[in-house]
């Protein structure tokens, strides 16, 4: 294994250390329980849009604290889900009097802490769980679909909702309407090495490839001989496009994501390709994001993510964002 790492166990704490070192002017962390926290916090009258899972996946969800998009994000160990104390805890510091909505994606260990951080909390809060990957019904790490690249674009959207001053029930109907309209999947050329672990999670031959694989590294839908850009791509979106379903005329955002290794050359060439790809539907492409936004640790693979777009929408993901990892109208 080779790792820029002193100890495995302290690696999600080390990494915290050095976001707070690196942002100190957007975002706060806090240790026992771990909370990374907009440094404004709290706003006064703002609905707090909170998120969190398993590390290893940077920049979600820490990278994505600060003005427009999540006012708390709650790290977990590498792929583990957090704590629920770290959830209420994040809302507790947050909270400036309009009560949180929590972002969940769907895996069984999140959705069971953030439900029981909800109970806890002693603000008004909701949830809204994502499971917006078409690639399995159910996973090592779900009952029904997880949830993926859909959950970046969920936050920037709703964060944005929660900037301009929409109340808690507004920010819930708004999520549910994303997540309705929101379709992933990804694969794999590669595995992963989760620190603590020290061995790649699953072993995949030079040419093979995964298909629907998880963040995570879970199983996807076959594996199959690598294969050229254009067959990856046609891979990827036509079962995006066949599950919604998407249909001429219709609007999207197209996400286009590195797992982690796949490097700008190799991603921008299969964004290329997926909206030549849409245009032949009739689909037009009025948003994107291209880049390394949900990743896997150092795995080598791409997600494609389509979002059906409406006007708030469109107007919400263009709004001002001030995060580590993502800045415009600023």
């Amino acid at each position: 294994m080779k790792k820029i790492i002193n100890d495995p166990e302290t690696v999600v704490q080390d990494a915290l250390r050095g976001m707070q070192a690196a942002h100190a002017d957007l975002l706060t962390v806090h240790h026992d329980p771990a909370v990374v926290v907009r440094a404004d916090a709290p706003v006064q009258g703002k609905v707090a849009i909170i998120s969190g899972g398993g590390s290893g996946h940077e920049p979600l969800h820490g990278g994505f604290v600060g003005r427009g998009m999540l006012d708390a994000a709650c790290p977990g160990p590498v792929f583990t889900s957090p704590t629920s104390d770290q959830v209420v805890d994040a809302v507790a510091r947050t909270d400036g009097g309009a009560g949180a909505l929590l972002i969940v994606k769907n895996y069984t260990g999140d959705v069971l802490n953030f439900e029981m951080a909800a109970e806890l909390a002693e603000s008004e809060v909701r949830s809204v769980v994502i499971d917006d990957d078409v690639a399995v019904k159910d996973s090592l790490y779900t009952a029904g679909r997880r949830g993926v690249g859909g959950t970046v674009l969920l936050e920037k959207i709703v964060g944005a909702a929660a900037e301009r001053g929409d109340d808690l029930a507004s920010c819930e109907a708004l999520s549910q309407r994303v997540i309705s309209s929101v379709r992933s999947m990804g694969l794999a050329l590669t595995s992963c090495t989760v620190p603590h672990v020290g061995s790649p999670s699953f072993e995949l031959a030079d040419d093979e490839m995964e298909i629907g694989i998880g963040i995570h590294g879970e199983p996807g839908r076959h594996r199959v001989p690598v294969s050229s850009a254009s067959e990856i791509v046609s891979a990827l979106l036509e079962p995006i496009l066949e599950d919604l379903p998407f249909a001429s005329g219709d609007r999207v955002l197209l996400f286009t994501n590195s797992m982690g290794g796949t490097p700008l050359l190799e991603l921008y060439l299969a964004h290329g390709i997926a909206e030549q790809l849409l245009a032949d539907r009739g689909i037009t492409v009025e948003r994107r994001l291209v880049g390394p936004y949900i990743t896997s640790l150092e795995m080598q693979g791409m997600s494609l993510t389509l979002l059906r777009l409406d006007d708030e929408m469109i107007s919400l993901w263009d709004a001002p964002v001030h995060t580590a990892a993502l800045r415009w109208g600023v």
